[in-house]
């Protein structure tokens, strides 16, 4: 264990009280959002399980995506069947330990354990004592962690990711993907516009990063031009690192670098599941928000890159075969992230004229999700845009286009939460018309 001393405790000040409390797991609503979970790098854990509720959190940790590089082991029994075990064998990064015995015996226990205890190995304990007094001495005694049962999976990811966060380490960005539910439906567009929104209008650090490795329009859509990008950058795994990476990418604004992709047809494009793995890890550490722009498609590498980001946007148009796709994107997803919430929606050219449509408020219905925003259908602004090489917000800041980017950009960020939308950008501009002209009659 790792040998803290009392001293070295920052706990808050015991008051008077006849039954002194840790709050428990049951007693922390899981959040609304996962942003302060931290991800765990590659450690060896074994946990050691009495009841089977505790099993089985134990067991949804290990298949959280937070939880993807760490190596995670079950064991039945507590205390006693974990001196066992490592009386003849080494003991990993972190062992987790449930116990139901009350304190005096508790702590006897954990005597015997600190004797077959490797240096440096942590100790998370999860008991079912709820006191303080026993959680100062547990920590007293070098125990990294005391947990009361019953704990959710969100409290345990939470205590092991904060064991092995480096006080001194820059916190990792948050990486949101944006997927088309169709070819063709501006996902891109919709990443470009709401990167650009993230370092203007949030004044944050953005890496973008074009996944599209054959047809990618960022450079195009940038007005950048740059001669190496995301193929060199997983040719090389190896060698990448921060230094390679800030040499790959092409300043766009003083916020917003572009990780551009290749876009050309001279070479066949085939990434195994884990070519994007360390990049978006370097990635992670060199901007507070990092936006992946995926193609539209299904296969090994976009399925892993979607199961591990913080954040997912589909962006789909309003008719039938966009809600089927986006339907199964987002049963499929559920599986795939079972602990975080859905995907995020974006309704993108909604009002195209004469085209029948879904009402927004009944695609979103069938989804089982709320539409963050609905993006109106303007030919002209946006294709002078992509023409001009801008974003909608360099044409016009005070569009309410923009004003839109704008929001989408406060979500995946977690500066606010859906609200209901209000009806499209549209309809603020013809309340605008109406009253001008009621005062001009």
């Amino acid at each position: 264990m790792n040998g803290l001393s009392y001293d070295d405790l920052s706990l808050p000040e015991v008051h008077a009280d006849p039954e002194p409390r840790v709050p428990s797991g049951a007693e922390l609503e899981p959040p609304v959002d996962t942003l302060d979970l931290k991800m765990v790098p590659r450690i060896a854990v074994q946990a050691f399980c009495e009841t089977e509720d505790v099993t089985r959190v134990i067991e949804t940790v290990a298949q959280d995506r937070r939880m993807s590089k760490a190596h995670v082991k079950v064991h039945r029994g507590g205390i006693a069947a974990a001196v066992e075990f490592y009386g003849q064998a080494p003991t990993p990064n972190l062992i987790i330990i449930e116990s139901r015995n009350q304190s005096a015996r508790l702590l006897e226990d954990l005597e015997r354990l600190a004797e077959v205890c490797d240096p440096g190995t942590k100790v998370v304990i999860v008991g079912h004592v709820n006191d303080v007094v026993l959680y100062r001495e547990l920590i007293h005694r070098g125990v990294s962690d005391y947990l009361v049962a019953p704990v959710s999976l969100y409290q345990v990811i939470g205590a092991i990711g904060e064991l092995y966060a480096s006080p001194e380490a820059d916190p990792l960005g948050r990486v949101t993907a944006f997927i088309g539910a169709k070819g063709g439906v501006g996902s891109s567009t919709v990443a470009h516009n709401v990167a650009w929104s993230i370092a203007r209008q949030i004044e944050r650090d953005v890496l973008i990063a074009d996944l599209d490795l054959a047809f990618g329009t960022a450079g195009l859509d940038f007005n950048q031009d740059p001669l190496q990008g995301v193929f060199e950058a997983i040719s090389s795994p190896e060698r990448l690192d921060e230094t390679m990476l800030d040499r790959l990418l092409s300043k766009c604004t003083e916020r917003l670098s572009l990780l551009a992709a290749p876009a050309t047809l001279e070479r066949t494009y085939d990434p195994s599941e884990e070519s994007f793995d360390g990049l978006i890890d370097i990635m992670r550490q060199g901007a507070p928000s990092v936006v992946l722009d995926l193609p539209h498609g299904w296969s090994g590498w976009t399925r892993k890159v979607l199961a591990s980001v913080d954040d997912v946007v589909i962006v789909a148009e309003p008719d039938l075969a966009n809600l089927r796709n986006a339907k199964n994107m987002i049963d499929t997803l559920g599986q795939l992230r079972p602990n975080d919430g859905p995907p995020r929606l974006v309704l993108n050219r909604v009002g195209v004229p004469k085209r029948p449509e879904i009402k927004a408020s009944e695609f979103a219905d069938a989804l089982g999700v709320e539409a963050v925003v609905s993006i109106p259908f303007e030919p002209q602004l946006f294709g002078t845009a992509a023409n001009n090489g801008q974003m909608i917000g360099e044409q016009d800041e005070r569009h309410a286009t923009a004003e839109l980017f704008t929001r989408i950009s406060q979500v995946v960020t977690g500066r606010s939460e859906v609200q209901r939308n209000k009806g499209l950008a549209l309809g603020a501009l013809v309340g605008r018309l109406l009253k001008k002209g009621r005062a001009g009659a």
